[in-house]
């Protein structure tokens, strides 16, 4: 019976969060986030999971805001269009810049993939071996991601699953955020290379998102199509 009732108060509080989250344009400067919090978001990132385990992604938590205004000039917004980027680079309590690994680290065999299954999943020699040659077959038969545009794309589906865990415990938090695509890769690239000393041969910038409070209630409703129109069960 109490495990019923947690069940059940978890279901309504998920519920409540998911409806709480909408895109946070413009957040509160002056409210932010606690380390504390904010820890707690980023380990449901570190935590999250990835194909094969290889954990494809890096972030970057941008917190200077000389370091934020490197990438207004080419973010949506800067020209008067859509508001995007421009309020919450300015605005939020937090920003991160998720990598996504290229085919340098991300190539079946890379010596990224091995020191990682050796020196933190601790996995023994037979594992490593049988793991390598089905991430070889995954990637040349089975997905056909054999080329670096397609590895890095690979990567990004990964990083979005730690960018959306993030943006999950933001919201059973209280804290609100904003996934953004608004801005040009190969400026953002070519910044992060020139400014921030990212090695943009293994990692290339694949989304960022904002984290803070809003400053305002949302302007419109969430709406989403009915489950009916989603699901297909058989």
């Amino acid at each position: 019976m109490t495990k019923s009732i947690t069940n059940s108060a978890m279901q309504q509080e998920l519920a409540s969060a998911f409806a709480f989250r909408h895109a946070c344009k413009l957040f509160d400067e002056n409210k932010k986030i606690s380390v504390d919090e904010f820890n707690t978001i980023l380990e449901a990132a570190r935590l999250s999971p990835s194909s094969f385990g290889m954990e494809p992604w890096q972030l970057l938590v941008v917190q200077a805001p000389e370091k934020r205004e490197l990438f207004r000039e080419f973010s949506w917004g800067a020209n008067g269009g859509f508001h995007g980027t421009q309020g919450q680079l300015g605005s939020a309590s937090h920003f991160v810049i998720f990598l996504a690994h290229t085919d340098v680290t991300m190539r079946h065999h890379s010596d990224y993939q091995q020191q990682l299954m050796r020196e933190t999943k601790h996995l023994p020699e037979e594992v490593i071996g049988f793991i390598n040659q089905a991430f070889e077959k995954f990637q040349l038969h089975d997905f056909e991601i054999e080329g670096r545009r397609q590895i890095i794309d690979w990567s990004g589906k990964q990083a979005y699953i730690a960018l959306g865990n993030m943006m999950t415990t933001a919201a059973l938090l209280g804290i609100d955020s904003c996934p953004i695509e608004g801005f040009e890769i190969q400026k953002a690239t070519q910044v992060l290379a020139e400014e921030f000393g990212i090695d943009t041969e293994r990692y290339v910038p694949a989304v960022m998102a904002a984290f803070g409070y809003r400053a305002a209630a949302p302007h419109h409703e969430k709406t989403r199509r009915t489950m009916e129109q989603v699901v297909q069960w058989f």
